[in-house]
């Protein structure tokens, strides 16, 4: 074994995908997730990939005495990635004070608790929407931390400076934030994938579930931005290529490789995708046809931003790999079994 990891949020999309990479490179992985946007059924994909069931704890990281109850049960404790944090744009600009308390409170309880009980690494789940509409693309770290378009993206300005001043005051302490751009696509064993609870947030889910008739149609917000068809550009990063940099970031620090006690890498492939070359590039990709309709714009959404992956290129040696039509055909794949699997399940009861 590599060591120790706690992974918050550990059930969700990109914990679940995470939890399998360190796992699959030696790690002993520990999950605490209080399942507000997962199921703990994702344990059972997780196993099914790597032979091994992680252990779990269906805890709330604002509880601050029963994160300490996980830190003293597992004891060394080396090392902690953090993703649990509340994620819709929409819904953050609706409900900031909701936002504020579960994104901030989280994390301020996980870094005492790391500093109590000697974790001293840090890998934080951030996002590109601490860049706000940057003024120019593609965006580098370098680029100004503009004022956010969304409560979403204050709580991962915020949650990156509270981890800044942390680490600037504790020598002991290191981290590393991944600001990642949109994680797409599912495990090619299609067992575990992006599960929403309810209405989706994202676009691959809403079409997903569009191409399989759960839904009447794919809602675009907004045709009149200042883009080739009108449409919001982003930088679409296939979830496994995401998670497998977060592995490189925890060797990194482990290693000691670190330059600073606090960095931060820019995590995507470096292009930019419209909502409907998404559209259409599912449908080159699987043979299903989507029924779309287009919609006013929706707040807090940046109008297009994609990454400069270089400095992830040249300092994790970590590159985006899969192609944009694999991962779509990857989500395809996983809807579908996913929805079976649930139809097989409500059949028995």
């Amino acid at each position: 074994m590599k060591g120790k990891v706690l992974v918050t949020g550990g059930t969700g999309y990109i914990g679940a995908h995470t939890s399998v990479e360190l796992i699959q490179d030696g790690f002993e992985v520990v999950i605490v997730d209080n399942l507000s946007n997962s199921d703990r059924d994702v344990l059972d994909g997780i196993k099914k990939i790597t032979g091994r069931r992680p252990v779990f704890y269906k805890e709330d990281l604002c509880n601050k005495e029963k994160l300490q109850e996980i830190f003293q049960k597992e004891k060394n404790i080396e090392s902690v990635i953090h993703f649990a944090a509340y994620k819709a744009v929409g819904e953050s600009t609706t409900k900031p004070l909701l936002y504020y308390r579960n994104n901030l409170l989280s994390t301020i309880n996980l870094l005492e608790c790391m500093l109590e009980y000697a974790s001293n690494y840090l890998v934080f789940s951030s996002s590109c929407t601490v860049y706000g509409q940057p003024d120019a693309l593609p965006v580098d770290e370098t680029a100004p931390i503009k004022e956010p378009l969304s409560t979403y993206g204050s709580t991962k300005q915020s949650a990156e400076r509270i981890i800044a001043d942390t680490t600037k005051a504790v020598e002991k302490l290191a981290a590393i934030s991944l600001r990642y751009f949109n994680p797409i696509g599912a495990h090619r064993s299609a067992l575990i994938g992006e599960k929403p609870q309810g209405i989706p947030n994202n676009l691959l889910p809403f079409i997903t579930q569009t191409a399989l008739g759960l839904r009447d149609e794919l809602k675009i917000f907004g045709d009149n931005y200042n883009t080739p068809d009108g449409t919001a550009i982003r930088d679409y990063i296939n979830v496994v290529d995401l998670s497998r940099a977060h592995v490189v970031a925890i060797k990194r620090l482990l290693s000691g490789k670190n330059k600073k006690r606090n960095e931060f890498f820019n995590i995507g492939t470096g292009k930019g995708h419209s909502v409907l070359e998404m559209v259409k590039s599912f449908e080159r990709a699987t043979g299903q046809k989507i029924n779309y309709k287009i919609r006013g714009r929706r707040p807090g959404d940046v109008e297009q931003v994609y990454a400069d992956t270089k400095r992830a290129n040249e300092e994790l040696g970590w590159y985006a790999q899969a192609s944009l039509d694999e991962t779509l055909l990857s989500a395809w794949r996983w809807e579908k079994y996913y929805r079976t699997q649930l139809k097989n399940t409500n059949n028995n009861n």
